[in-house]
């Protein structure tokens, strides 16, 4: 055979296709490398590193809550199973054996699939299994009656026509290729077989056609158990040990900010904390901490936009070999300017990776470049000439004056956070509407597909911040749009056609709050919503508001409260004041005149006047 040797490798590699390679008495193997056993070694190391290494070899099989958690659908981040169409499956199918995986994994596929209702309600016991012949049920009862892998279809052809292994596997070869000269000669082998073992003809003609049938998409069931296995693997370790599993998946995907973010939503439902980015506690991968109960997982270094792996490398290594960052001066006189950049550095700022040292964001984002040069001449006092991130010897802090600037807006400090990491992540814009939402009825996005989820198009409401817009031209020239938007479930798109988008135009723009009414569909397993009107999210929100109750210990606050209030318009809303006496022991409460809009921007401002002590919706 012909071999070509690549000048930049080692390797030989055929002249010949696969195809001619097999031709010419070569065997073709296929090595697969999965991510996914990646993410089930990382979490096996996270466990190692609390004490909680399960013994992987003796993985128990018959886990109860890894098929409870399976048969809710729950399989986000679980290897094949995590399609929303899977998920949907899993829920009808309850699967509680490892059977059942490999079956399902070799079902979900174009074809097969139409078995798999049969599937289901002979499982649950709502259809009887149809084993074609007696003699076959043993070969089909695993899989009730539904023919699912090719070997079950070499042992068909053993056990009714007398085939041999080797002339089984060509009955295979045969049928999946469809060649009609071979099936025809396979066709009459196969009746005579069965006539020889006193099979019927019409009934072996009958059982032939359907095998043939089968098997142009019949599944290996090999490979299938294979991939079920490690399907089961990554069920077991969510099950068990999710804090481990998603910090490991997590890390896999670590500039995958679509996939992260669904990875963050999952961690919300399971009431897991995903703590921001800090430069003294984060890991360059997504790492675990203790909090006491299940454990929490510190948002990686590397996973901040734009700051690159092995800069943080080197960071880690810095603050693992020198001790913590006492100080930004501390963190500037330590670092290597060369191997960092402003713009790294300004997008840790942004994500708040410099919090624990100065939580005012917008004082650390103006000061970077008076955080590069102390860092420049501290490396210049060190004589340093190292190629790594930080200078091993560490000179004394000196005095680092950053610019006396007010912390950005609440607003304002999740849309730099939003930039920084890809997805909000300490909060959500609408955070600040919920109790309005809640009252004008507003669905959240997770909720839509349950509440869309009977075939039938479905109106309702739902609230999110747009993150982009692409127009787009239709084939009769009208103008429509794509807006993609988020709420504190997730991430969203809505369609806007050109009735809706001529009158809407203006308010689609990146970081505006918005509430939609749209017309929510499931189609091919795929939620689709079609925006019927659009409303700015203050003017509604403003009309919903019942007011604010501030809480105070002294006078002192009134001035400021005042000061709010006089630039504030004139609303519904009404304000209330509970100022604590006598040490706390009685309560004064009084309404002020008047009514104002009040708007989240009021109310932080409200809540930002120094001396308020609380404040809650009324």
């Amino acid at each position: 055979m012909p071999l070509y040797r690549d000048p930049r490798s080692d390797m030989l590699v055929t002249q010949f296709s696969m195809k001619y390679a097999e031709a010419a008495g070569l065997v073709k193997f296929d090595f697969l490398g999965l991510k996914t056993l990646t993410v089930i070694e990382r979490a096996l190391r996270l466990l190692a590193r609390r004490g909680k290494a399960p013994d992987w070899d003796r993985l128990p099989y018959d886990d109860k809550p890894t098929y409870a958690m399976l048969s809710r659908g729950e399989a986000v981040g679980v290897f094949q199973l995590e399609s929303s169409g899977m998920r949907d499956v899993l829920r009808r199918l309850k699967p509680d054996t490892i059977e059942d995986i490999i079956a399902i994994v070799a079902l979900y596929r174009p074809g097969p699939m139409d078995n798999i209702p049969k599937f289901i309600n002979c499982k649950h016991g709502l259809e009887k299994p149809d084993y074609l012949h007696p003699w076959l049920e043993p070969v089909l009862r695993e899989t009730y009656g539904v023919i699912v892998y090719q070997e079950q279809v070499m042992q068909i052809a053993q056990i009714l026509a007398g085939y041999s292994l080797g002339e089984a596997d060509l009955l295979r070869r045969a049928m999946g290729k469809k060649i009609k000269a071979e099936m025809d000669a396979q066709r009459e082998r196969f009746v005579q077989g069965a006539l020889a073992k006193g099979v019927d003809a019409a009934k072996a003609e009958y059982i032939f056609d359907l095998v043939a049938k089968f098997a142009g998409y019949g599944f290996n069931k090999s490979h299938a158990a294979a991939y079920a296995i490690v399907a089961y693997q990554t069920a077991w370790l969510k099950a068990n040990h999710p804090v481990e599993f998603l910090a490991a998946s997590m890390s896999l995907d670590l500039s995958n900010t679509d996939k992260l973010n669904v990875f963050r939503q999952e961690c919300a439902r399971l009431g897991i904390g995903l703590r921001q980015p800090d430069i003294n506690r984060s890991e360059v991968e997504f790492s675990v901490e203790d909090d006491g109960g299940k454990g929490a997982i510190r948002y990686a270094l590397a996973a901040v936009k734009n700051v690159g792996a092995a800069a943080m490398a080197g960071l880690v290594h810095q603050r693992e070999t020198g001790g913590r960052f006492a100080s930004l001066a501390d963190f500037a006189g330590r670092l290597d300017p060369q191997l960092v950049n402003k713009r790294q550095l300004e997008n840790l700022a942004r994500a708040g990776a410099f919090d624990a040292l100065d939580a005012n964001r917008h004082r650390v984002f103006a000061g970077i470049e008076m955080v590069l040069r102390h860092a420049g001449a501290a490396a210049q006092d060190r004589g340093s000439n190292q190629a790594s991130l930080f200078g091993a010897a560490l000179a004394p802090a000196a005095e680092l004056h950053l610019p006396d600037l007010p912390d950005w807006p609440a607003m304002e400090r999740l849309r730099q956070e939003y930039d920084a990491i890809g997805f909000y992540l300490s909060a959500h814009p609408l955070d600040a509407y919920g109790r309005s939402l809640a009252q004008l009825g507003v669905r959240r996005y997770a909720e839509l597909a349950r509440v869309a989820g009977g075939g039938r198009a479905t109106s309702l409401r739902i609230a999110g911040t747009v993150l982009g817009r692409q127009e787009r031209t239709s084939a009769r020239g009208n103008r429509f749009a794509f807006v993609q938007a988020s709420d504190p479930s997730g991430m969203f798109e809505v369609t806007v056609f050109s009735d809706v988008l001529a009158q809407a135009r203006q308010l689609l723009e990146p970081g505006k709050g918005l509430i939609f009414t749209v017309e929510a569909k499931v189609e091919n397993e795929q939620l689709r919503l079609t925006v019927q009107g659009v409303q700015a999210i203050e003017d509604v929100a403003e009309q919903a508001a019942a007011g604010v109750r501030i809480f105070l210990r002294e006078a002192a606050p009134l001035g400021g409260i005042r000061g709010v209030l006089e630039r504030t318009p004139k609303g519904r809303g009404l304000v209330e004041l509970v100022l604590a006496l006598d040490d706390r022991r009685e309560e004064v409460e009084m309404q002020l005149p008047g009514a104002f809009a009040i708007t989240p921007a009021v109310r932080a401002a409200l809540k930002g006047v120094p001396g308020v002590v609380d404040l809650h919706d009324l």
